[in-house]
């Protein structure tokens, strides 16, 4: 089972699906292409060939659980992901759109068991409001976490801007 975290230093661990469930390990980075996030827009985008790809709204890390700045790789993506809390280790049973993870999770930092990540959500009203209430993480909207995950590789860097 694949453990990615649910990004933050107080996180949780995103796990795998077993069938059907989708991981891709780290590997070649995506040539010429970046997804870039501004901190202080709650904008991500994807920049590919010089051209941008999307411009999508985020909910970012509470000033207490920041979102991670600086450059990073995409370490992993995972289909269906699954929520287990590092404070309890309970996974949560639900997979999919309805879980905390939302249906996809792109790994970029890992911590120890923890990994730091952007993934869709079943709240998009912190989306919508372009909020910093996470743990840290990267929230996005499924239809626009579902297209930055079909654009991005393994390998691709993530930079995260204040």
């Amino acid at each position: 089972m694949l453990m990615a975290g649910a990004m933050c230093p107080a996180m949780a661990h995103a796990l795998a699906e077993d069938p059907g469930g989708d991981t891709k390990k780290a590997g070649m980075p995506a040539l010429k292409t970046k997804v870039v996030l501004v901190l202080s827009r709650r904008e991500i985008s994807v920049i590919r060939d010089g051209q941008k790809l999307g411009l999508w709204p985020v909910a970012i890390g509470d000033p207490r659980t920041p979102t991670p700045v600086g450059i990073f790789q995409v370490e992993n993506k995972v289909i269906n992901p699954r929520y287990q809390s590092t404070k309890t280790g309970r996974v949560n049973p639900v997979i999919g759109a309805s879980s905390p993870l939302g249906d996809r999770w792109i790994g970029f930092l890992q911590a120890g068991k923890n990994q730091s990540g952007i993934h869709g959500t079943p709240w998009p009203f912190w989306v919508n409001a372009k909020a910093a209430v996470t743990n840290g993480c990267v929230r996005m909207k499924h239809e626009h976490m579902r297209q930055l995950f079909d654009v991005v590789e393994v390998g691709t860097t993530v930079e995260i801007l204040r």
